[in-house]
């Protein structure tokens, strides 16, 4: 252990927004896409208008594992490279465990590669945290340990899911989630109660992804809708126990939980995005659309 006193926690200023406003208004050349916000007649079956909601929920793990998967050969070591290529794959699989039935009921019928490959950057309804560039790897486990914590309270929540779909993917992920908290836990204690080094960079790093966090909890109209079908959770109901599993891990590294910001993201899930997200979809893409019909 080192010598670090252990700092007070306190709780950061990530309270949700239950009615956002729009941050900015799709192009006029561009249709909405089917079944998230802003469309016309929500674009998707009338008996399950929630495509939207669970778009947002698939583009979040796509693109945290397209994020993720940067690590390999890049992190402290080895090991760190299989593992977060692992965490990577887990997402990828929730991704495609969902876009398939999001194409079902959307009224369009694509299908995964559809998703991931063929949409530009203001059809993506990810929220910022998972875009932003690598970094230090102090950020990525301060990413990770937030994101992962959202996901395991997110989860367990649509495991009571009303759509028996949703609920599987949820079964399956809640296993997958809460091996992600458990990582990223653990290198959030190791570098905090580290070095005076580790320490001062893992601090740097909670504060960092302190502007991204509060759009993970704000009540955009297609979670309402989701949630008052009893299909989706509200995620604004999930922000205390996720801020407690995080406040636990960041006392035991004798860090200090940030206790506010002064500027936070928002737009993401009507497809407004931070800078990175172009260069980012610019990779993943590259070769789909180089070779448009191509299968290997």
């Amino acid at each position: 252990m080192s010598d670090h006193a252990t700092a007070p926690v306190t709780e950061p200023v990530t309270e949700p927004v239950t009615d956002p406003a729009t941050s900015a208004t799709e192009s006029a050349r561009r249709e909405p896409l089917p079944g998230a916000a802003g469309s016309a007649d929500g674009g998707a079956h009338d008996d399950k208008p929630y495509a939207g909601y669970l778009l947002g929920l698939a583009d979040d793990a796509m693109v945290y594992a397209q994020r993720l998967g940067e690590w390999m050969t890049n992190a402290p070591q080895i090991e760190e490279d299989m593992a977060l290529g692992n965490v990577a794959l887990d997402l990828l699989g929730q991704a495609r465990g969902l876009y398939p039935y999001i194409g079902s009921i959307d009224g369009t019928g694509r299908g995964e590669d559809d998703y991931a490959m063929l949409r530009d950057e203001r059809e993506w309804r990810n929220v910022h945290l998972v875009e932003q560039e690598r970094g230090d790897f102090a950020d990525e486990m301060a990413r990770l340990l937030w994101f992962s914590a959202y996901q395991v309270e997110l989860h367990a929540g649509l495991t009571d899911s009303s759509d028996d779909i949703v609920a599987g993917v949820a079964g399956k992920a809640l296993k997958e989630v809460r091996y992600h908290l458990d990582h990223a836990s653990l290198w959030v204690v190791r570098l905090g109660d580290g070095t005076d080094e580790s320490h001062a960079r893992m601090q740097a790093a909670l504060e960092r992804v302190l502007p991204q966090l509060a759009e993970l909890f704000d009540d955009d109209e297609a979670s309402v809708l989701a949630a008052g079908l009893g299909v989706g959770v509200l995620p604004s109901t999930l922000h205390d126990a996720v801020v407690a599993r995080v406040a636990r891990v960041v006392e035991q590294a004798t860090l200090t939980l940030p206790d506010g910001s002064r500027w936070r993201s928002r737009g993401g899930r009507s497809g407004i995005h931070s800078r990175p997200m172009g260069s980012l979809l610019a990779e993943l893409q590259h070769i789909a659309r180089s070779h448009p019909g191509a299968t290997w």
